[in-house]
């Protein structure tokens, strides 16, 4: 018999479980297949494009696309007011999109989970504190916080995940905590004690074992709402700097134009929501299949 503690022993069947019940889900099967393929466009960008994304060709503005009267097969889906590909900078336009919802989303995760482990496990004092500070932060309206934070930030790819992790900790603060007061009132927690577990010990191998699938749930659904936070920020001229692409960049840049060349904002705004629909369905069905109860209802 090895060392192994009897919540591992228990989480690996458990883990298996829910592993087998993801894999059967249809909206996680969905999912997936529309985040990875968002994901493989973003990292095949280079060389799908049909041409470069800050290319400008001030005799092609405001192309329609190229099934339309008028279009050129060069810009697939049009151009925009400075002559630029749409399509290009759409599929040029995922890679900042992911990059942000992929760091922003693991950071809160890691902010908001070590914070609820600690509150939810010592309980007392310490999770009054982390509860008050929670509750405090998002009084603040989180749009609103976030364009304070890039006003002072400035711009940048690092800043826009920074201030969407500063904002966005306390949604997994507050879930990850109630899960663990659960967790640490189960039986097995109980006899970790009783075997000599530190208490570092009985969180890193008991109760973290336990909260990991709600953790990984949260992640997906926290991407999508970076994809959406990212965009208004670049939206309003706060996220990255002028020279890279962004989807809320080009609605931006769409605006002007939108009732003469639709095209321009279509792209992006369709962009948006397959993406974020595509980490919702993902993390919906994430949340369904590894809940016991959820599965039962569903059954």
């Amino acid at each position: 018999m090895n060392d192994m503690s009897p919540a591992l022993w228990l989480s690996r069947g458990t883990a298996l479980a829910q592993f087998r019940a993801a894999s059967d889900s249809r909206e996680v099967r969905i999912g997936a297949v529309i985040v990875g393929a968002v994901a493989l466009i973003a990292v095949l960008a280079p060389w799908i494009a049909p041409n470069d994304p800050q290319n400008q060709d001030l005799l092609s503005t405001l192309l329609p696309p190229a099934w339309s009267s008028g279009g050129d097969a060069r810009y697939p889906l049009g151009t925009d007011s400075l002559g630029r590909c749409v399509l290009s900078r759409t599929l040029f336009g995922a890679r900042i999109a992911l990059t942000v919802a992929l760091c922003a989303a693991v950071g809160a995760a890691v902010a908001g989970s070590v914070l609820a482990l600690i509150a939810g496990y010592a309980g007392g004092r310490v999770d009054w504190l982390v509860s008050r500070a929670v509750d405090a932060w998002m009084a603040f309206p989180p749009v609103v916080l976030s364009l304070l934070l890039m006003v002072g930030l400035g711009t940048g790819v690092f800043n826009v995940v920074l201030s969407i992790v500063l904002v966005d900790w306390t949604r997994f603060c507050r879930v990850v905590r109630a899960e663990v007061l659960v967790v640490r009132r189960r039986d097995y927690v109980a006899a970790a004690r009783l075997l000599g577990f530190t208490h570092f010990q009985i969180v890193l191998r008991e109760v973290l074992p336990a909260v990991v699938p709600l953790i990984i749930t949260l992640v997906s659904l926290e991407m999508g709402i970076a994809v959406i936070v990212e965009a208004t920020l670049s939206f309003v001229g706060l996220s990255v700097p002028a020279s890279a692409v962004a989807w809320g960049m080009m609605i931006a840049d769409a605006r002007s134009t939108m009732h003469e060349a639709v095209w321009g904002m279509a792209a992006p705004v369709l962009a948006i929501f397959i993406t974020v629909m595509g980490f919702n369905v993902l993390g919906d069905g994430l949340r369904q299949s590894t809940d016991p109860r959820l599965r039962n209802v569903r059954a």
